[in-house]
C-alpha cells in the first residue's frame, strides 16, 4: 500500500529507509525525543531497524500501522503515525518534529491530516493518543483535534533519563465512519 498526505505547507509520505539520516536527526536527538518512551534511538542502527519495519509495514495490503515521514519544502522534519488495534477501528495518534520545527503549526497540521486519513480511508471509529503529562504542546495538538483527556493516571519512562512522569491518555469518539 501506498498513501501520500498533503496539507496546505506539508507532504506526509511512507517513511522509507532512504530516511535514515533525517529521522535519526530527530529520532536521536535527546531534546527532540524528550517527552519520548522508545527514544531516544542511540545508533543508526536502532533508527535503521525502525525504519525497516515501518517500510515492510507498508508493503502489505492492510499496515497495522502507517508510519508517514512529514516533508517541508522537500526537508524531512519528522514523522507521524496511525497504530491500528486488532479491530481496525480503533488508532492512536503519535508524531515527532526535529526541535528546530516546533512551535510553527506543524504538528498539528500533520495530526489532522493523519487524523481525516483515519477517519476517511480507514474507517476508524475511535481515535486515542497518549503523551507526557509535561508536554503541553502535544496536549495543545490532541485538544485541537477534538480529542479529550480520558485518564491522567498513567505512569511513563522516557528511554534517556529513569524519571518517572505521568501519562495522559486523550481519545475521540467518531461514531459509525
Amino acid at each position: 500500500m501506498y498513501a501520500e498526505l498533503r496539507t496546505q505547507r506539508l507532504l506526509l509520505r511512507p517513511l522509507d529507509v532512504c530516511d535514515l539520516e533525517t529521522t535519526h536527526a530527530y529520532a536521536g536527538d535527546k531534546e527532540s525525543t524528550k517527552y519520548m518512551i522508545a527514544l531516544p534511538n542511540e545508533t543508526l542502527e536502532e533508527t535503521r531497524e525502525l525504519l525497516e519495519q515501518a517500510s515492510a509495514e507498508w508493503r502489505k495490503n492492510e499496515p497495522q500501522f502507517y508510519e508517514f515521514a512529514v516533508v517541508l519544502n522537500g526537508l524531512h522534519i519528522g514523522g507521524v503515525s496511525i497504530t491500528l488495534d486488532e479491530t481496525r477501528r480503533e488508532g492512536e495518534l503519535g508524531w515527532i518534529l526535529h526541535k528546530d520545527y516546533w512551535k510553527k503549526g506543524y504538528a498539528t497540521e500533520t495530526a489532522r491530516a493523519v487524523k481525516d486519513f483515519a477517519i476517511n480511508d480507514l474507517h476508524v471509529s475511535r481515535l486515542i493518543a497518549h503523551c507526557d503529562s509535561r508536554n503541553t504542546a502535544s496536549r495543545r495538538v490532541m485538544e485541537r483535534l477534538g480529542m479529550t483527556l480520558l485518564s491522567g493516571d498513567g505512569i511513563r519512562y522516557n528511554r534517556s533519563s529513569p524519571e518517572a512522569a505521568k501519562e495522559l491518555l486523550y481519545g475521540l469518539d467518531i461514531g459509525e465512519a
